[in-house]
C-alpha cells in the first residue's frame, strides 16, 4: 500500500505544464481551422551535453516520443533550426519517414503525417522545440500557421515563465553555496552529474512507474538543490576526515530541516508555490537520507514510505559520493560502487532504483568524462 508520504507526490505527476498544455490545445481545437491539429510537444534542450528531451506534450492518440533523448548534432534540420531561429513545415511525414528518420518513422506509426516545428528562444538563447502535428496530411497551411502563430507564442511564453523560476532558484541556491563552504564538498561537477544520474535513473524506471517526462526532468532541475541545508553545519564536522561522533551526527542531520526551510522562504520570494512539482522539490531535500530499512534520518521512514523521487536521488548521489575523490577519501571505481549499492540494494536502497543505475553503464561514463572537473562552476 501507498503510504501518506509517497502519495502526495503522485498527483504531481499528473499536473503542471502538462495539464495546462492540454487544455490550451482543446482550446486551439475549437477554432473550427485548427480542429485537426492532434498533438502538441515541447522539447527541451541541455546545452552542457547537446542533448535535446521530451518534456511534455498534448496527443489525441498515442505519444509516439515519451522518454526521448538524442543529440542535437546528430539532428541538422533542426540544429541549423537552433541556429537561426527558422521554422520548419513538414506536410507529408511519410517522404521523411522512408529515408529512415527515427523520430518521423514514430510520428507517422501513431498516425500523424504532418508538422509544424518552431524552435524555442529567449533573449537570445536557444531552449528547446515546440512541435505542432496534425493526423491529416497537408495540415500546415500558410493559413494555418499565421492562426497557430500566437498560440506557439503562448505556450512558449508559459514554459519559459516556468522554467524561468527554477533558473532563478538555481541562481539563488548557488550564490548560497559560493558564500559558504559548501563550495568545498558539493562541487558543480558533482550536482551535474548527480542531476543527470538521478535522471537515467527516472528515464529507466518511467515505464514501470508511470513517469512523466514532466516529472523527470523537474527531478534533474530539483536534484542538485538537495543538500543546500548544509550551509548550517559547522566546518569541523561538514569535513571531518573521521566517524562523526553521536553529537556531531546529530549537527549533521540538521541541515535536511535547514535546507527545508531554506527553500521554503525561497518558494516565497519566488512564487514557487504554485508550481505543480514543489512537492518533489521537498520530498528531495526532506527524505534523501531515508534508508529503506528504517535506519536512515530524519523521520525514520521505510519502504515506500519514502518518496520515489527521494529513493532515485539517494541512489543518484551516493554513487557519485563515492566515485568521487574528497579531501578525506580516493574515488572507487564504478565497479566497486555498483557492487556495494547492489549489497545494500532492498536494505538501504531502493531495488528498482539501483538496477536502472547499473543499467545504464556507458551513459555513465559519458556523463563522467563530460563533467570530470573538481572545481565549483
Amino acid at each position: 500500500m501507498t503510504s501518506d508520504v509517497a502519495r502526495k507526490t503522485l498527483p504531481a505527476m499528473r499536473q503542471g505544464l502538462a495539464e495546462r498544455l492540454f487544455c490550451l490545445h482543446d482550446e486551439i481545437k475549437g477554432d473550427g481551422d485548427l480542429t485537426a491539429l492532434s498533438r502538441i510537444a515541447v522539447a527541451l534542450y541541455d546545452e552542457r551535453t547537446d542533448i535535446l528531451k521530451t518534456f511534455i506534450h498534448s496527443s489525441d492518440g498515442e505519444s509516439p516520443l515519451d522518454h526521448s533523448s538524442a543529440k542535437l548534432a546528430n539532428l541538422p534540420s533542426l540544429q541549423e533550426l537552433a541556429v537561426t531561429g527558422g521554422r520548419r513545415t513538414i506536410n507529408d511525414l511519410k517522404v521523411v519517414a522512408v529515408t529512415g528518420q527515427e523520430h518521423a518513422t514514430r510520428l507517422v506509426a501513431c498516425g500523424y503525417l504532418s508538422s509544424y516545428t518552431v524552435p524555442v528562444i529567449s533573449k537570445g538563447k536557444f531552449f528547446g522545440f515546440l512541435f505542432l502535428n496534425s493526423v491529416c496530411k497537408d495540415f500546415f497551411t500558410p493559413q494555418v500557421i499565421h492562426r497557430l502563430r500566437p498560440y506557439a507564442e503562448l505556450i512558449a511564453q508559459i514554459v519559459m515563465r516556468e522554467l524561468d523560476t527554477v533558473r532563478m532558484m538555481h541562481a539563488a541556491v548557488k550564490v548560497i553555496r559560493q558564500v559558504s563552504t559548501v563550495r568545498d564538498e558539493e562541487t558543480g561537477a558533482h550536482l551535474a552529474r548527480m542531476a543527470r544520474y538521478s535522471r537515467l535513473i527516472a528515464t529507466k524506471m518511467a515505464g514501470p512507474y508511470d513517469l512523466s517526462d514532466e516529472f523527470v526532468e523537474y527531478l534533474f532541475q530539483f536534484t542538485p538543490i538537495h543538500d543546500v541545508g548544509k550551509i548550517a553545519v559547522p566546518d569541523n564536522i561538514l569535513f571531518k576526515p573521521g566517524k562523526l561522533t553521536v553529537d556531531e551526527f546529530e549537527v549533521m542531520k540538521r541541515h535536511v530541516a535547514r535546507g527545508l526551510e531554506i527553500i521554503d522562504m525561497m518558494a516565497v520570494d519566488f512564487g514557487m508555490q504554485s508550481l505543480a512539482y514543489f512537492t518533489v522539490l521537498r520530498n528531495v531535500i526532506a527524505y534523501h537520507h531515508e534508508a529503506l530499512d528504517g535506519t536512515g534520518y530524519p523521520h525514520g521512514l521505510r519502504g515506500d514510505e519514502i518518496p520515489l523521487e527521494a529513493r532515485i536521488a539517494t541512489v543518484a548521489d551516493v554513487f557519485d559520493a563515492l566515485t568521487s575523490e574528497r579531501p578525506y577519501k580516493k574515488a572507487w571505481t564504478n565497479q566497486q560502487a555498483f557492487d556495494l549499492l547492489s549489497e545494500l540494494s532492498g536494505t538501504k536502497f531502493d531495488p528498482d532504483c539501483v538496477a536502472a543505475l547499473i543499467d545504464s553503464r556507458v551513459e555513465i561514463n559519458e556523463i563522467q568524462a563530460r563533467f570530470e572537473q573538481t572545481v565549483f562552476d
